[in-house]
């Protein structure tokens, strides 16, 4: 399922976790923003667009593994491409 063409087209799911089924390095590569409820966020650890919700880091805190803790937030979900190739 490689493709060589890149598309402007997001997957409905996107993580930045390396470890996360729903990661994707090329589309990552080219410098994603989040646009949750009109708002521009840069906390955004991943997102679902059909499901409207992301998961933003909770402050410092980090879990017994060492990552960001993360909450749930639920609103609309606008992704886009900042680099705009």
């Amino acid at each position: 399922m490689s493709e060589t063409i890149m598309s402007d087209e997001f997957p409905d799911r996107l993580s930045v976790d390396p470890n996360s089924p729903y990661y994707n390095a090329d589309i990552l590569s080219r410098d994603v923003g989040i646009r949750f409820k009109g708002v521009e966020k840069t906390n955004v650890e991943e997102y679902c667009i059909s499901e409207g919700w992301v998961r933003v880091t909770a402050g410092n805190a980090k879990d017994r593994y060492g990552n960001p803790l993360t909450i749930k937030v639920h609103g609309p979900v606008e992704p886009y491409f900042r680099d705009k190739k």
